[in-house]
């Protein structure tokens, strides 16, 4: 065909921009949505910062590096990931072994490392890649559904690094990086029979579990079923975020009109409650839009894993998504009080830049599965 006819058509600079995207290894409508998602959770961060210009600018630094992230992450072969995944995971265990004997402590949490005079670091953060990609490794060349031999070393797998972590303690990222971790053998076809045995199994040691628990972490299960109990102390996150929620009506009094947040009644109005702010500033409309953004990448990030080329391409990609879906759920349901507060963040909304460099990444690695050609 003409060349000077092709590029006369309507619509064909725009198509040279995909085609663009496409040979980089982006997918253009994720990428799309993912931006209209960070820059919803800018517009509300602006509000719960009170318009504190350092913080904002701040947060604007680290989703760009988180985008840069997402744009490394989305060269790399499939293949390089399947190669790496099991040094990844061994040198991420090592690490979180470090900060129980030599990480800092913040906030009576021992979560860091520190490098003296360069960075500091939550290892943590990396498991929540490293553990769904060592999963998906050991699985990829296995009979699926898996045996019963192959589950138990899987779930081992994941069960190392998440003890770990909670004893630092962090129940939140846990909870996450053993959610990554079972979700790849969810997706390698564990028959629902033994996901409902493990359950009573589980619903039957859960007395025993409970001398296990930190006195906080006790606190907190007993405040989600009673929060009037101790309105003003362990009560006092979940009535104040419920307040806001409800405060907020259909539309929403305004941006940097919310009184709870504003105010300090809202605890941790930047990060965990975020969307209490959402929901008392822009109402009704406003959850429902972001809700929304959050449907429509997933939907878009599951499509993409089930075109994977192969069985860990699949595994691990599908893995992330619903980690991500995990992400979600944990926090809305902990500040709607159906769950205890664990210290999970509004993904890529809420303030932080850890958080969002590993999700982003985790996303560069679904495009990396999906846009490049098959190995």
């Amino acid at each position: 065909m003409n060349q000077d006819f092709v590029r006369s058509l309507p619509g064909h600079e725009r198509n040279l921009r995909v085609a663009w995207l496409h040979r980089i290894h982006i997918d253009p409508l994720l990428l799309l949505l993912l931006a209209g998602l960070v820059l919803f959770g800018l517009v509300v961060l602006y509000s719960a910062v009170d318009a504190n210009s350092a913080q904002f600018q701040a947060q604007l630094v680290r989703i760009a590096l988180a985008f840069v992230a997402l744009g490394i992450a989305a060269q790399l072969p499939p293949q390089m990931y399947m190669r790496w995944a099991p040094y990844v995971y061994i040198v991420g265990v090592v690490l979180l072994v470090l900060v129980l004997l030599f990480g800092i402590t913040v906030k009576g949490s021992q979560r860091w490392l520190e490098i003296p005079g360069v960075t500091r670091f939550q290892p943590s953060e990396l498991m929540k890649i490293a553990v769904p990609m060592a999963v998906a490794w050991y699985l990829h060349d296995r009979v699926l559904p898996p045996s019963i031999k192959d589950v138990c070393v899987a779930l081992a797998i994941v069960a190392i690094p998440a003890g770990l972590i909670m004893m630092q303690p962090d129940l939140g990222t846990g909870i996450l990086v053993a959610g990554a971790g079972f979700a790849v053998v969810v997706l390698a076809g564990l028959p629902w029979r033994w996901m409902g045995y493990a359950f009573l199994a589980f619903a039957a040691a859960a007395p025993g579990l409970w001398y296990v628990l930190q006195d906080y972490q006790r606190q907190r299960i007993l405040t989600l079923f009673d929060p009037e109990s101790d309105p003003l102390g362990a009560g006092w996150n979940i009535i104040q975020s419920t307040t806001a929620i409800g405060s907020g009506g259909l539309t929403g009094k305004g941006l940097l009109e919310g009184t709870q947040s504003h105010l300090d009644f809202l605890p941790e109005a930047r990060t965990d409650f975020i969307i209490a702010v959402i929901g008392e500033e822009l109402g009704l409309v406003g959850v429902l839009i972001l809700l929304s953004l959050y449907v429509l990448i997933i939907l878009r990030g599951l499509v993409m894993a089930a075109s994977a080329e192969s069985t860990f391409g699949r595994l691990l990609a599908g893995s992330l998504i619903l980690t991500f879906f995990v992400y979600l759920f944990v926090n809305i349901a902990m500040v709607s009080g159906l769950l205890p507060v664990v210290g999970v963040p509004l993904p890529l909304v809420s303030y932080g830049g850890t958080s969002a460099l590993t999700i982003m990444a985790g996303f560069g690695i679904v495009m990396a599965i999906r846009m490049h050609k098959a190995w």
